[in-house]
């Protein structure tokens, strides 16, 4: 089985290597997951972004820096409103990287059950 990454770091990274980089390296924060989670229900300001918190506006701004880098996030001009949008793409990404992996550990632990049963087959009824 292939798993996505290996072939990048033998020959050089990629865009999508970056990309899962940039999407993993936000995803890191508490605080970003919160912003993520609370941008899936629907664009928020700032402001708005910034009330559940104990942290100043210019110190969530630096949240939302990140998460727009990673591609998680971006903004718009509505007026004087500069709404955020939750940019789902570089999450579909990760989880195709991740099923990948929960691939390899399902056709794992398959072979191990095969394993066991010829085991206790071999070992007749206990």
């Amino acid at each position: 089985m292939k798993l996505r990454g290996y072939e990048d770091a033998r020959s050089g990274w990629t865009d999508d290597t970056q990309q899962l980089d940039a999407t993993f390296a936000a995803l890191a924060d508490p605080t970003r997951r919160a912003i993520l989670a609370r941008l899936a229900s629907g664009d928020a300001t700032v402001t708005e972004l910034a009330k559940p918190f104990r942290m100043s506006q210019p110190a969530i701004s630096k949240h939302l820096k990140v998460l727009e880098r990673a591609g998680l996030v971006s903004r718009r001009r509505e007026a004087q409103r500069r709404p955020c949008r939750l940019e789902a793409r570089p999450l579909r990404t990760a989880v195709d990287w991740l099923e990948d992996y929960r691939r390899f550990w399902g056709e794992s632990y398959r072979r191990l059950d095969t394993l066991l049963d010829e085991l206790r087959s071999v070992e007749g009824p206990t």
